[in-house]
């Protein structure tokens, strides 16, 4: 994030690097100045060609430096990307209004309270009752250490823990390849035996000579020793190509008993599963997503809720330039300003004219709201497509995955349609706790969106119960499910583009129409997630400022 800019005088008698910037400012205009305060240290420039510079947020100065002020500009949508738009320009002073059509701010980051009250496009009516400190997010759930989601954290002082994306005690259930109910497989014992077998597979071929035209001798023993360590294998039995190099098993499976005390060294888990009954199992599908850029571990989630991410954004924003309950209904772009008609909470028209319009609203909702930004801007609009996704938060009387089953935290991957089994990553040994019952995208979602919030709560226990036995039923307080395709003024998790497009393709919406910006995490590389958003909303607010800097 940008910091404050410390004014020295300059070498020359009786100047200042203010003074000098003012006169840059208003003779050059807002471009020279910028330049020039790159020069001086001031702003941040490119390092080299192709490389963009650091976001630097907008400041007062900005206007005081060149004796111009701020716009006015209404925000269409209060998710994410819009409250971080107005955050960003409320630093300069902009006179930010933004428009939400929920009673909440937040968008898809929407935690559940006992309380929650929600009504779907299906007429289905849900009010949580879960007990007093237990939450459950119904959108993201994880941040990466890397995004600049943490920053906003750090600036806005959201506190934060670690969410436990992978656990070697969580459980991989694959239905359709035979496994049975009451018999799923432990993480660590899938991974154990798929990197053993898989590392038997490739020492043997680098030691009978399979790959001598790409390795030398030293690299094959360096491989050799690598793969020992890494499959937990044996070792070259001489003159015995079978027997070397095996996989037999070992700790990293598990133990069916623990290690205690004298006499106690445990029980090791048996007998190991040969290679074709490995590889027909499936497990070895679920590994490769702990590698992924936006995957890895750490993972964070904010302490209390998800939720608290734009809760810190409304209050740095002021809460009187938030309208809850205000649907857009027309757009009107003009030459000099931007009429933005909507129905306020009460169901009254209303209107409000600004110098600018952002719209942060999903594209195909934005699509359907009547304005004059012309056919192309629709086109491109329609040309993100919604996709599906669903959650189910299933609060519990006990912590039995803790006492039972000893997992705190993690997923458990199934090929059922739940897909995913969260755990809580929070509140361990307290008496009560909210497991996610399924998070599934696509077909899954649909099938489970069809459903009534009652039958899905049904489906979904009658699934975890293969996996976790009877408790996963009879210990049950309370759910609450979210169908997002079906969620009022969202109608999506997210937005692709279709046709082969990528976002650099949409120019109608990367640049502005007449005084009309768009922003979004489906206008970022990182759909879906609210880096995408925060990156977008850094965009747009560059983008607009500059303008406004070149009067």
């Amino acid at each position: 994030m940008s910091q404050p800019t410390t004014h020295t005088p300059l070498d020359a008698p009786g100047s200042s690097r203010r003074g000098f910037l003012r006169a840059v400012g208003l003779s050059g205009g807002a471009g020279a100045m910028f330049a020039t305060m790159g020069a001086l240290g001031l702003a941040p420039t490119a390092h080299a060609a192709g490389t963009e510079a650091p976001f630097r947020a907008p400041s007062a100065s900005d206007f005081s430096l060149t004796g111009r002020s701020a716009a006015s500009v209404v925000i269409l949508g209060g998710g994410v990307a819009g409250l971080a738009t107005a955050y960003e320009l409320g630093k300069a002073g902009y006179r930010c209004t933004v428009l939400e059509a929920r009673d909440v701010a937040g968008g898809r980051n929407f935690t559940v309270r006992g309380g929650t009250r929600q009504e779907d496009l299906d007429g289905n009516v849900q009010t949580a009752r879960f007990s007093d400190g237990v939450y459950f997010n119904a959108g993201p759930g994880r941040i990466a250490q890397w995004m600049n989601t943490m920053d906003y954290c750090r600036e806005l002082g959201v506190e934060l823990e670690v969410f436990s994306n992978t656990n070697a005690s969580a459980y991989i259930y694959n239905e359709k390849a035979g496994m049975r109910p009451g018999a799923p497989m432990r993480y660590r014992t899938a991974k154990a035996d798929v990197y053993g077998y898989v590392s038997e597979l490739l020492a043997k071929a680098a030691d009978q000579g399979a790959l001598d035209a790409r390795l030398t001798a030293d690299d094959k023993e360096r491989l050799l020793e690598f793969l020992r360590d890494f499959g937990d294998i044996g070792g070259r039995v001489a003159g015995d190509p079978a027997a070397s190099w095996r996989y037999t098993g070992g700790q990293r499976r598990g133990l069916a008993a623990d290690p205690g005390g004298v006499g106690e060294p445990g029980t090791p888990l048996g007998p190991v599963p040969d290679l074709s009954t490995v590889l027909a199992s499936g497990v070895g599908r679920y590994f490769s997503f702990e590698f992924g850029y936006d995957q890895a571990m750490l993972m964070f989630q904010p302490v209390g809720g998800m939720d608290a991410i734009p809760r810190a954004l409304a209050r740095a924003i002021g809460g009187r330039r938030i309208q809850l309950g205000c649907a857009v209904t027309r757009v009107t772009d003009r030459a000099t300003d931007v009429v933005v008609e909507y129905r306020d909470a009460g169901g009254r028209t209303r209107s409000i004219t600004a110098d600018y319009c952002v719209s942060a609203l999903p594209p195909h909702i934005m699509a359907r709201i009547p304005h004059n930004l012309g056919g192309e801007v629709n086109t491109a609009l329609n040309a993100l497509r919604p996709s599906s996704a669903g959650k189910i938060g299933l609060e519990y009387r006990s912590r039995w995955w803790e006492t039972d089953h000893d997992i705190y935290g993690g997923i458990t991957e199934t090929d059922m349609d739940l897909a995913h089994i969260w755990y809580p990553s929070n509140g361990f040994h307290s008496r009560r706790g909210l497991i996610v019952g399924y998070y599934n995208t696509g077909a899954n979602a649909d099938a489970y969106t069809a459903l009534s919030p009652a039958d899905r709560e049904k489906r979904a226990v009658a699934q975890g119960v293969k996996i976790h036995g009877e408790k996963y039923r009879t210990e049950l307080a309370h759910s609450f499910s979210i169908a997002w395709r079906r969620t009022p003024y969202l109608e999506s998790a997210w937005n692709y583009p279709t046709g082969g497009q990528t976002i650099e393709d949409l120019t109608q919406l990367t640049e502005p129409t007449g005084r009309v910006y768009f922003t979004g995490d489906w206008l970022s590389h990182a759909v879906a997630w609210q880096h995408g958003s925060f990156s977008s909303a850094r965009q747009v607010v560059t983008r607009l400022h500059s303008r406004v800097m070149a009067g």
